[in-house]
């Protein structure tokens, strides 16, 4: 059909039809025309080696040209988009209070295409919190979201993010044998890295990593060589021991989150973000927001903003009529027991 719609011979108007350009372009980024050893043309499915499109520019659809194909884990895989929901968290103590709490409201709706990343919509989401005037104190999220300069960042405007942080990632860390990040004492006015030997490290040099500030330490050769601890500090070839760490206050603040989470404490709090998978329960089956009904980024950020409004007033709506937040769910289980048994 393409081949037709650019031929000579081909009105130039079909080729200014949206929906066959769309088409072109897809057919383009998936597929190659090979010429095979006996002069035959050969249609093939792109692949690495064939120049194709990276996620964020490749068109999953020729319906739809804002729809991108993304993946979670080794079992998920969609096309289309992605949502981040926000909600007021109101704890058990709060609504053993009074009968005057709240219903947990959705304050913020985030609507990207599905290759976006988490991370990428932490800073987005809290800078509409803070301009709509529900800034959060804490903000809860899951270990997709922080990073030490979004962790930073967030403290600086007054919101502590409860989130856990990836963990250290060397080989030591790893095996969880011999000297992590941990073992190391940064004087950071000096500019020296102590080992556990008691042995300073010699040069200290700041750099750019994948376009952010980074630190790169390294110990001498000599200083390593006849260390009786070096088979548990470094497995590299020239037996010297390299740390890359963040600026001073990033580096710091992202050690206090990496602490406090391995804590009771932290994690007893942490568990109030598990309300939020709730209310994602409830935006499925009430409102069906996993399943786009329309095309286009702006229009299926318009319907999640409107099934978020629904879900909203339907809370609203069992608070003013049914009573406490505390009042207890009947599932339709029980309910089916109690039609059985009466």
């Amino acid at each position: 059909m393409c081949r037709a719609a650019w031929a000579d011979d081909a009105p130039a108007w079909i080729r200014e039809i949206e929906a066959v350009g769309l088409l072109r372009q897809v057919l383009v980024q998936t597929y190659i025309v090979r010429i095979d050893a006996r002069g035959r043309q050969v249609i093939k499915k792109r692949d690495a080696d064939d120049g194709v499109p990276p996620g964020q520019l490749r068109l999953a659809s020729p319906y739809d040209s804002d729809a991108r194909w993304a993946a979670k884990g080794d079992d998920l895989f969609w096309m289309g988009y992605k949502i981040h929901l926000t909600e007021i968290c109101t704890t058990l103590a709060d609504a053993d209070a009074g009968t005057g709490v709240m219903p947990n409201l959705i304050t913020d709706v985030h609507t990207t295409d599905a290759t976006v990343p988490d991370v990428k919509a932490t800073a987005p989401i809290q800078r509409r919190l803070a301009e709509h005037g529900v800034k959060p104190g804490e903000h809860y999220l899951d270990s997709g979201y922080p990073s030490a300069d979004l962790i930073t960042r967030a403290l600086k405007q007054g919101i502590r993010m409860v989130t856990p942080v990836l963990l250290d990632h060397s080989a030591q860390a790893k095996a969880a044998e011999g000297f992590d990040k941990n073992a190391f004492t940064i004087n950071w006015k000096t500019r020296q890295v102590r080992c556990p030997a008691d042995r300073t490290s010699a040069h200290w040099n700041p750099v750019k990593q994948h376009g952010k500030d980074a630190i790169v330490i390294t110990f001498s050769v000599l200083t390593c060589r006849d260390c009786p601890l070096q088979k548990q500090c470094t497995t590299s070839k020239t037996g010297r021991r390299m740390l890359t760490l963040r600026p001073e206050e990033l580096q710091e603040n992202l050690a206090r989150a990496r602490a406090e989470q391995k804590t009771d404490t932290w994690k007893n709090k942490y568990a109030l973000r598990a309300g939020v998978e709730g209310t994602i329960n409830q935006a499925l089956d009430i409102t069906g927001i996993r399943r786009a009904r329309y095309r286009g980024l702006p229009k299926v950020r318009l319907q999640h903003a409107f099934s978020a409004t629904a879900l909203n007033v339907i809370r609203l709506d069992a608070r003013w009529t049914t009573g406490p937040l505390d009042r207890p769910r009947t599932s339709r289980l029980e309910r089916l027991s109690y039609r059985l048994s009466a």
